[in-house]
């Protein structure tokens, strides 16, 4: 209930205008894993996050870049900086990187020197079905660039389908310092029995590596409803993988607003959670966040 101490590690601020997140600015929309965007392509600023997350006890939360406009590749965190200026908030946060850029090196100092930036990513170009190729994370220039994360102390944020995350194991082997943090809980796509299965499998290789994390978040199926029964086996499997000291709860608001509100999701974590013992229901919701983006929360 709202007496848990939450740090939602996974949500966004924007305020889409002159172009600066083309995916809110720009017409005709473009695919997304959820359908229809247009309800959320209006700003989201702190003052609807905390509308949107009424009763509930948020002590802290990590802001996650909105694909800002990648010809101003630091133009996001100048405008953050600005907001944790007037409101103190966000209170750390995942960037923007292309690890491909020319310019990489340059765009790496400049986004390590903003002190609130924790992580970075970059949503690797991916398929839409399991076998019909590999991700971008084999190109030369993304390992390199994912190889010079861990000389600014930056974990690596990942979001992609469950499919890809074999390439996932790879790549973090390369440089077995960077934290790699899997978003959306690895996209497990539908829930039939043989996508579940796949899912599992690529989720049990990745937790092998001591150095991996993962947000429980961006449940959403586009044609089902977002309830109790549809989510309850997901989250207990990905925390019987990964181990409660390795899960974090998030709620990519305003995302995924679209499909379920802030105090039904929550409520939903909670009720999956219940037989937890209080430390371990604090890990989850609040704590482990705090560890791995250095936020204080008392």
């Amino acid at each position: 209930m709202p007496e848990l101490r939450i740090l939602d590690c996974h949500h966004h601020f924007w305020h889409p205008q002159d172009d600066n997140h083309p995916w809110l600015c720009r017409r005709p929309l473009i695919p997304f894993r959820y359908g229809d965007y247009s309800a959320i392509c209006k700003p989201f600023m702190p003052p609807d996050y905390d509308a949107a997350v009424k009763p509930w006890n948020v002590v802290a939360s990590v802001t996650m870049e909105g694909e800002w406009n990648p010809s101003d590749p630091i133009g996001e965190l100048h405008w953050l900086h600005a907001l944790q200026e007037s409101c103190g908030r966000p209170q750390a946060h995942a960037a923007q990187i292309w690890l491909d850029r020319d310019d990489l090196g340059s765009v790496l100092e400049q986004t390590a020197a903003f002190p609130f930036v924790r992580s970075v990513r970059q949503k690797p170009r991916v398929y839409d079905r399991p076998g019909q190729g590999r991700s971008s994370m084999n190109d030369q220039a993304f390992i390199n660039g994912f190889k010079q994360l861990s000389n600014y102390g930056l974990h690596f944020e990942l979001q992609t389908p469950w499919w890809h995350l074999p390439e996932a194991l790879d790549l973090a082997r390369h440089d077995d310092s960077t934290m790699l943090i899997i978003n959306h809980t690895g996209l497990p796509g539908d829930r039939t029995a043989e996508s579940l299965s796949g899912w599992e499998a690529a989720l049990r290789e990745l937790a092998v590596l001591p150095q991996t994390r993962i947000k429980i978040s961006g449940l959403g199926e586009p044609d089902n409803a977002f309830t109790l029964d549809a989510n309850r086996e997901v989250v207990l499997k990905t925390i019987d993988i990964f181990g409660v000291e390795r899960c974090m709860f998030a709620s990519n608001y305003p995302v995924d607003s679209l499909f379920v509100d802030f105090n039904t999701l929550y409520s939903i974590f909670d009720a999956i959670t219940a037989d937890f013992t209080a430390a371990e229901r604090d890990r989850l919701f609040c704590t482990n966040a705090a560890d791995v983006y250095a936020v204080a929360v008392g």
